[in-house]
């Protein structure tokens, strides 16, 4: 009997490590903690607003209207890491979505030949300030101030007071919604509920195949206990987003709103860019370290190029996105959209420093910052009310970094 015991753990020590729940959890704090700020972000504002914060509509207008939060948040991401910072989205934002309405109004384009303009404006963009970062060397933050004031100009230049937008199917973008294809089930969506259970499915098995690919790799693997845990509590997450996405729209349509699919594509990209890629190990190893990068070969010139290059194309996406849901384009459209994406990589645990950050975090981060948008919308707060509470949201958070950095020491 013992030597059966001991064959086992054997074989256990062989095949890998299993770390226990209590360390899992504390050496997986920061990251767990921000899923858990959003949780309790959500019950605060769906106490405050009667419990209007999570019907069913006001769930879809979340990421209808917070979209661009969540399409900048990707790329911000990446700047902070490579070290840098972006203050010109949000000018970048109105000057392409000026520029696509007015080829829609006075030349005539379609809304396809107009969303490729647009992206094609967003590279141009991209180059510009990629060229002046990277390869004349002058400051993000001076570029980018600089850009910020240009851009605005520019948009003031193009969409003078307003620019409406009379496309139909441009408009769809923001405000509808996938093809309800499989009918309603029970009164909710057929294709929401089937992409719900799918992502479940899809999920528990990730979960389970990380951590046996741990084990097999030699490597110390989360503990059943608690992968178990992770399984439930995203089954039931994913259940109820689903309940209320296959419960929103009206008698037409409904279900999973078209804005979610093109983020959802974003960053299943982005995350693959990040996590898989020579591009993505780059972007860290610079912002971790730039001399050490340099030495081993890499050229940080390209890799700055690349993060300013990509930042001008998301910026263009989240300009065709605010462009569709504000069916007009105008010089003050993007305000502060630079401020909500910067706060939500902070928010989402990107180092004020570089070299860290994830995109699930900066998600999340963006979430946290629409949910404190929409909720005190809900409420009617006064915009200078709204301010204060982002600008304190973004200096504690930053705190938080740091202050986990200095007890790490």
């Amino acid at each position: 009997m013992s030597t059966t015991i001991e064959s086992v753990r054997g074989k256990a020590q062989a095949d890998g490590q299993v770390a226990s729940l209590r360390s899992t959890l504390l050496g997986n704090a920061r990251q767990y903690g921000i899923y858990l700020a959003l949780v309790v972000v959500i019950l605060i504002f769906e106490v405050l607003t009667g419990g209007r914060l999570l019907f069913p509509n006001n769930f879809v207008a979340l990421f209808q209207q917070n979209a661009y939060v969540l399409v900048l948040a990707i790329g911000m991401l990446m700047v902070i890491i490579g070290t840098h910072i972006d203050l010109s989205v949000g000018s970048v934002v109105a000057f392409i979505g000026g520029m696509g309405a007015f080829a829609m109004k006075n030349w005539g384009l379609n809304w396809v030949a107009a969303i490729v303009l647009m992206l094609v404006l967003g590279l141009i963009v991209g180059i510009w300030q990629g060229f002046w970062v990277a390869y004349v060397g002058v400051p993000a933050f001076v570029t980018t101030l600089g850009g910020m004031l240009v851009f605005r100009g520019l948009a003031t230049v193009v969409a003078g007071e307003s620019i409406p937008l009379r496309s139909k199917e441009f408009r769809a973008i923001s405000k509808d919604f996938l093809p309800n294809i499989f009918g309603f089930w029970f009164g909710l969506d057929g294709l929401t509920l089937v992409v719900g259970a799918v992502s479940i499915a899809l999920v528990v098995f990730m979960q389970f195949r990380r951590r046996s690919r741990s084990l097999r790799a030699g490597l110390q693997a989360e503990p059943m206990s608690w992968v178990i845990i992770k399984c439930v509590l995203s089954t039931l997450a994913i259940g109820f987003v689903t309940y209320l996405l296959a419960s929103s729209g009206n008698e037409t349509q409904g279900g999973i709103p078209i804005v979610l699919v093109i983020i959802g594509i974003l960053v299943g990209i982005y995350w693959f860019v990040l996590n898989r890629m020579v591009l993505g190990r780059d972007i860290y190893a610079v912002g971790g370290n730039r001399k050490a990068a340099v030495l081993s070969g890499i050229d940080t010139r390209k890799v700055d190029f690349k993060i300013f290059l990509n930042m001008g194309l998301l910026a263009a996406v989240a300009a065709i996105i605010t462009l569709s849901r504000l069916a007009s384009a105008t010089a003050q459209t993007g305000m502060e959209f630079e401020m909500d994406a910067i706060a939500a990589c902070f928010i989402g645990g990107a180092a004020v420093a570089g070299g860290a950050g994830t995109i699930p975090g900066a998600m999340v981060g963006a979430l946290i910052m629409g949910v404190l948008n929409q909720g005190l919308s809900i409420m009617g707060a006064d915009a200078a009310i709204v301010k204060i509470i982002k600008g304190l949201v973004v200096i504690v958070a930053v705190a938080y970094d740091l202050v986990s950095k200095h007890r790490k020491k």
